[in-house]
């Protein structure tokens, strides 16, 4: 592994103003990235352009204006709040004499720096690699500028940047062939939850509007959550009792962001599943932000884009409490559907609200009847109370078992129906 430097590099931002609404970015989500990266912002520079120029970018005399401030500054990295073709980030290194990393490559950056898990790690190095497939050109003699790295040491990856293009798709294969066969053990799990009757909750949204935090509310976990963006990115999957329900399985999901780099939806599709199996998705949106519906559209759009966008979702408005006067609750429209529930998961104000708003809406599939067997139909006996199903249970004198089952209407109809 290559050693790379523990954190504060200096760095320069650039972000140029477009028009065209499709190339817009957000100046202040980009310092996020930076700040979330580890990189020490010394300077911004901004410009405005009606498209991009196509060796740097940048116009020259803006791409010179750069130069200038990192020979000023002592910058050790460039960060660009837009898509880099591979030609312009040689060239704006070989002009700059430092580091270039463009949106991608600094959102891949700070994926590996969070991964933590197997899964997480081969994801990530995935994603990492088949973006460094296309930077890669016969005669580059500077693949060490390609590490990509703000504060991370060992990150994935990096024994691959030194290879060529042959040995990079091996490893792809390779890291894709694990994957399937995580994607496999993950089906199974789904299987069994579903054999169980399990109803699954997946909460999304976009990053940093307090999804972990409220993940730790509802189940009692203890999920890293940190006031920065993606700052969980491994899925964790926990067993809650809903109220009146039983138990749930609820989970807690990489945060969302615009123009999500494809390579890191398509090496986490693993991952999305869970979003895509789920009964239910909590949407959580961060009701103090400015940009809240902008990150709700973004958030739809990638849940489109994997295909879940047809699963039931709730909208759930958190962090109440940096908002004066708003007071938690749950809206409905005038035929009584729900249509958000405002919650501060820091502070668990509107939890309840929000847990019978849940049993509402995964009880739609749900059906409670009593049933009566006959000690013949012992093993139907067992695989009800295997199923969690039960919720009470009488004998009478002729020794048969009165049940009251709560359990899914197509499970029930197939065992008992």
């Amino acid at each position: 592994m290559i050693d790379r430097p523990q954190g504060g590099e200096k760095a320069i931002l650039v972000h140029v103003f477009f028009p065209a609404e499709g190339m817009q970015e957000d100046l202040e989500e980009f310092k996020e990235l930076a700040r979330s990266a580890g990189a020490t912002v010394v300077a911004t520079v901004t410009g405005t352009r009606s498209v991009p120029e196509a060796r740097y970018f940048v116009g020259s005399g803006k791409a010179e204006e750069i130069r200038e401030m990192v020979a000023t500054t002592a910058a050790e990295l460039v960060l660009f709040n837009h898509a880099l073709s591979p030609a312009q980030e040689r060239n704006l290194e070989k002009l700059l004499k430092c580091r270039v990393l463009d949106r991608t490559g600094l959102i891949l950056d700070i994926f590996g720096q969070r991964a933590r898990s197997f899964e997480g790690k081969l994801q990530v190095e995935l994603a990492l690699l088949n973006h460094l497939s296309t930077r890669l050109v016969r005669g580059w003699t500077h693949l060490e500028r390609q590490r990509g790295g703000i504060g991370l040491r060992g990150g994935p990856g990096e024994t691959q940047l030194e290879v060529d293009r042959r040995l990079i798709r091996k490893r792809i294969q390779s890291i894709r062939e694990r994957l399937k066969k995580v994607r496999q053990q993950r089906e199974q799990s789904r299987k069994a939850r579903r054999r169980a009757a399990l109803p699954t909750v997946a909460l999304v949204g976009y990053t940093n509007a307090g999804k972990s935090t409220l993940f730790n509310c509802l189940s009692g976990g203890s999920v890293y959550v940190a006031n920065q963006l993606f700052a969980t990115l491994d899925p964790t999957l926990r067993r809650i009792e809903l109220p009146e329900m039983g138990p749930v399985i609820i989970a807690d999901t990489v945060g969302f962001i615009r123009h999500l780099p494809h390579d890191l939806v398509e090496a986490f599709h693993a991952t999305l599943e869970e979003v895509t199996e789920a009964d239910l998705l909590l949407h959580v949106v961060d009701i103090h932000d400015e940009r809240r519906a902008e990150n709700i559209d973004q958030v739809n759009a990638v849940l489109e884009g994997i295909e879940a966008d047809s699963v039931p979702q709730l909208l759930v408005y958190n962090k109440i409490d940096l908002l004066p006067g708003m007071a938690p609750g749950v809206e409905r429209d005038y035929e009584g559907n729900q249509l958000r529930v405002s919650v501060s998961a820091a502070k668990g104000v509107g939890i309840e609200d929000l847990q019978k708003v849940m049993v509402e809406m995964l009880g739609k599939d749900m059906i409670q009847k009593t049933v009566k067997l006959a000690p013949k139909d012992a093993r139907l006996r067992a695989l009800l109370y295997q199923l969690e199903a039960v919720l009470s249970e009488k004998v009478d004198e002729e020794g048969c078992y009165h049940l009251i089952v709560r359990m899914p209407k197509a499970e029930f109809k197939k065992l008992l129906g």
